[in-house]
């Protein structure tokens, strides 16, 4: 009977000098450009951005005169241009989950910690690099998403609203920072468990299953809770008209980014801790 081997372990090297965090910065670039699936990913994000949207304008437009006053009320513009940000968010955090855990699952995670000991520097690079992407990747799908919604619209003077209306830029613009901060919320989450799969079903479970687990509590307790919960908090920071129990934009957005520094915290003490 063969003896089963103990699981190989990281040797810690002893820190003779310190790796130029700009250089980990290029080289965390460089691994995320060159991924195949970080291509299709933001690809994805991108067009689903987009595409919903204009989906749901044509819909809306072709069936405007046929349609309910209730289900006329149901329709605002800004939330048909934004509707693709609630799909879009799916796509980058899945993409954020896969920044971290791919390295686990491939083993390449051992070279990427033997070039840089300290370790936390990769996490740190990690965020920063995936921060910058997917806001300048979805703060130009939104304002396409507006400006070409409000076309298909152009022929319904009550589905006109102005980029320069009251709250309308912030909204646009807070649906990419929302879309930002989900992507390093799964990040984190990716470091955390370092599974793929339990990386993701874990954001799924945070995102979309505990929200309507809150309905079976009171209503009291529902309202209370609920507001603080990532997908309900930091979607206030691109809805334009806020109901009696949900944050302000500033609040809200507060609680996701508070959300994402601690899946972060503990992603850098794990790093630290852990052996690979």
């Amino acid at each position: 009977m063969n003896a089963i081997a103990p699981a190989a372990r990281l040797p810690r090297l002893e820190a003779k000098g310190q790796v130029a965090f700009r250089g980990v910065l290029v080289s965390e670039w460089t691994k995320l450009r060159s991924v195949r699936s970080t291509k299709w990913s933001l690809a994805v994000g991108f067009l689903l951005t987009i595409a919903f949207p204009i989906i749901f304008a044509f819909a809306t437009s072709s069936h405007w005169g046929t349609m309910s006053p209730q289900d006329r009320a149901g329709r605002h513009p800004l939330e048909i241009a934004l509707a693709g940000v609630n799909v879009a968010q799916l796509a980058i955090a899945v993409l954020g989950v896969l920044l971290i855990s791919a390295e686990y699952s491939t083993g390449s995670i051992r070279s990427t910690f033997t070039a840089v000991p300290r370790r936390l520097p990769v996490l740190w690079a990690k965020v920063i690099d995936y921060a910058v992407v997917s806001f300048v990747l979805t703060v130009p799908a939104v304002v396409i998403s507006f400006f070409a919604t409000q076309a298909i619209l152009a022929r319904h003077d009550i589905l006109q609203i102005s980029f320069t209306h009251s709250g309308v830029t912030r909204s646009v613009f807070g649906g990419a920072l929302y879309v930002m901060l989900v992507g390093i919320f799964a990040l984190g989450l990716g470091a955390i468990v370092r599974n793929t799969a339990g990386g993701i079903a874990t954001f799924a479970g945070i995102f979309f299953v505990l929200p309507p687990l809150m309905n079976v509590l009171p209503l009291s307790w529902n309202n209370a809770i609920s507001q603080y919960l990532p997908l309900e908090a930091g979607s206030q920071l691109f809805t334009l008209h806020h109901g009696a129990h949900t944050l302000t934009p500033l609040a809200g957005g507060l609680v996701l980014a508070a959300y994402c520094a601690a899946a972060i915290a503990i992603a850098a003490v794990l790093l630290v801790r852990r052996d690979v």
